[in-house]
């Protein structure tokens, strides 16, 4: 069973190159690439990095792999932010970027079906010119395989659903290198159990998901954004708070604080008052949209709400929603030569005002720069942490302060991670969260599907 650094013999990685027509590389830079995702944890090394170009290359290598007991951590976009693409314990790195097809799109069942490196933006560009895309939408650039893996939300999970919701089959390759499929291409399925949504957020812990099955929409008639500003940061949650129990049908409703605004000012060249601010999005019939518009202007007014802009220009509207996307680069570029943590939690709706309060009380009472933004429709939150990576204690420290904040949103009810997933910095917290019970509840279910440990091994739990 893997519990140690593994590094492979000439021997080995010969072997591989023999089961794949992509490259097996030991390339120094090629390494680096492969060790690090943007979370701010130290970078780790695999021995080698394996690119399959189809599912039966997978099945190959991880045959193979099984029976040397060699680890093996699936990598796409490297955009995940808790560690889940580090090596941990060596290995190879089964980098599935080649495997970029986008194999059908049937519009009239309003699915389709992809191998895992597709990305994101590639995929909505092609959906587009037959009226369709995707919804979920994390914000960076990520594979489809990555998003399913770590379970990925976003900015429209408040009406279209996270990943959970949107992928309705699967083909993935077990430890031992058995091929599997998972799910039906209906709506609607009873036969089983879910095996498909017990692999969507797993992680990469359970086995190698190589195609998936997605639920795809029509693009709405009308799209429309809209800003509104406030004197504090209660006061916007409050407001999002009420817009949902009100029942508007919102596409999107995120907040971000001042610190945000001034980030995102300086980074995209926007000139947005520097005040906590909402970011809204409306989908349906130009009449629909300008009566959401309009409810969710009197509804902000009553918390405070001032400066409420809406605008139905496209371009206006993708500007803005791009702004909202780099907030995380914002962030870095305004900390030249320094890392972020960025953690999330999500809480009972309820609690998401004063989920948000704890959170800037604990990071004010510290010396970093932080920031504060989220999805609040759907009450998930991020904290935006600067780290400098020439102080190791730093990281530490910083650590130890996001830990402290996730206790408190557990013990208001809430999750340690709503969409970021629990990867290696998050274990002790699923614990806290879930009960040793369930963990070993899960344990055993990665026991039984991967027995010597080599799927991403030192994720989810010890």
């Amino acid at each position: 069973m893997v519990n140690k650094r593994v590094d492979l013999t000439p021997v080995q990685i010969e072997h591989l190159k023999s089961l794949v027509t992509g490259l097996v590389s030991t390339n120094e830079t090629v390494l680096d690439q492969h060790g690090r995702d943007e979370s701010a944890i130290p970078p780790v090394r695999p021995s080698a990095v394996v690119m399959p170009q189809n599912t039966e290359e997978v099945a190959k290598v991880l045959a193979y792999c099984n029976t040397e007991k060699i680890p093996v951590v699936a990598f796409g976009a490297g955009s995940s932010l808790e560690g889940h693409v580090l090596p941990l314990f060596g290995g190879i790195s089964l980098d599935l970027t080649a495997m970029n097809k986008i194999i059908e799109v049937r519009a009239d069942d309003l699915i389709v079906r992809v191998q895992p490196g597709v990305h994101r933006i590639a995929l909505n560009e092609k959906l587009a010119s037959a009226g369709l895309f995707f919804s979920v939408d994390p914000g960076a650039d990520a594979t489809l395989g990555g998003m399913a893996s770590t379970g990925a939300a976003g900015t429209t999970t408040v009406r279209y659903g996270s990943m959970r919701d949107n992928v309705l089959a699967m083909t993935a390759v077990m430890a031992d290198g058995t091929i599997f499929n998972t799910g039906r291409e209906t709506r609607k399925l009873s036969a089983g159990y879910d095996l498909t949504r017990l692999l969507v957020g797993s992680e990469g812990t359970l086995a190698v998901i190589t195609e998936l099955t997605l639920r795809i929409f029509g693009i709405p008639e009308k799209m429309a954004a809209a800003i509104v500003r406030f004197d504090s940061l209660a006061d916007g949650v409050n407001a999002a708070t009420a817009i949902v129990r009100s029942g508007i049908s919102i596409a999107r409703c995120e907040f971000l604080d001042a610190k945000c605004i001034k980030n995102v000012n300086a980074h995209d060249g926007l000139t947005l008052t520097e005040m906590p601010t909402l970011f809204f999005e409306f989908h349906g019939s130009p009449a629909g949209v300008a009566e959401d518009a309009q409810s969710v202007k009197e509804i902000v007014e009553d918390f405070g709400g001032s400066e409420f802009e809406w605008t139905s220009d496209e371009g206006a509207r993708r500007k803005l929603w791009q702004a909202r996307h780099n907030a995380y680069w914002a962030g870095i570029a305004a900390n030249p030569g320094k890392r972020a943590v960025s953690t999330d939690a999500a809480v009972p709706l309820s609690k998401l005002a004063d989920a948000v309060s704890v959170a800037d009380q604990i990071l004010a009472k510290h010396p970093y720069p932080y920031s504060i933004l989220g999805h609040v429709a759907d009450a998930n939150f991020h904290c935006f942490v600067i780290t400098d990576p020439a102080k190791p204690e730093e990281l530490e420290d910083v650590r130890h302060i996001t830990h402290e904040i996730t206790m408190k949103m557990i013990e208001m009810g809430g999750t340690c991670t709503g969409e970021h997933g629990i990867g290696s910095g998050k274990i002790q917290a699923l614990i806290e969260e879930t009960g040793a019970p369930a963990v070993n509840i899960m344990r055993s279910i990665k026991l039984t599907l991967d027995p010597n440990n080599i799927l991403n091994p030192g994720k989810v739990f010890n």
